[in-house]
């Protein structure tokens, strides 16, 4: 499965994983960039996931079918 395949919940998983096994501290420097390297770029898809989600959810639709943003008070 390739990382555009996996779901937030996947990649949540894979960047906790990487996040304890550096936090351990008992791994190779080239492994440990390597994986750092790996999570860096599994934090920022997760931030972009969670940005067009928020995005989504500020959004509703008018009685004609346009989206208009959901205004909070």
């Amino acid at each position: 499965m390739s990382q555009e395949e996996k779901t937030f919940d996947q990649s949540l998983q894979e960047l906790e994983a990487i996040v304890e096994t550096l936090e351990q501290g008992d791994v190779p420097l080239e492994e440990a960039l390597e994986q750092f390297q790996q999570g860096i770029q599994l934090s920022q898809r997760l931030k972009t996931q969670l940005n067009d989600a928020e995005k989504f959810l500020k959004k509703i639709v008018d009685a004609d079918g346009q989206e208009v943003p959901l205004e909070l008070e």
